[in-house]
């Protein structure tokens, strides 16, 4: 199992989940087993999985206009799949004068590999 690190909770907050546990983990709470199902609910669309890939396939930030003509998608349907990658924590965002671009945060992929590691899992 994979340590996890503990931010410091202000007084009368909430206490943030700690998302996404492995997968393989001995037990699952509640709050990871649904962090983990919303990582996985970012990447239930094929058009999703296909934007991680680009990004994950390229070395620098793509800008969403660049993502239209791979994807075969609207602009306005391109921008809605990148924000549900965002609101995940999956990608970043920079915005460069009136043009927003996107890469894969390294955070997201280590966050993606933790998950994923079932490793030893099947026996």
């Amino acid at each position: 199992m994979t340590a996890r690190a503990e931010t410091p909770v202000p007084a009368g907050a909430a206490t943030p989940v700690a998302c996404c546990a492995p997968l393989a983990a001995p037990v699952l709470e509640e709050a990871e087993a649904a962090a983990t199902a919303a990582l996985f609910r970012s990447l239930a669309d094929p058009a999703r999985v296909r934007i991680v890939n680009l990004l994950a396939t390229t070395g620098e930030p793509v800008c969403v206009c660049e993502l239209v003509e791979p994807l075969g998608l609207a602009q306005p349907t391109v921008s809605h799949h990148l924000r549900k990658l965002l609101d995940a924590g999956l990608v970043e965002r920079e915005q460069r004068g009136r043009w927003a671009y996107f890469s894969l945060g390294r955070e997201a992929v280590e966050k993606l590999a933790a998950v994923a590691d079932l490793k030893g899992a099947c026996r």
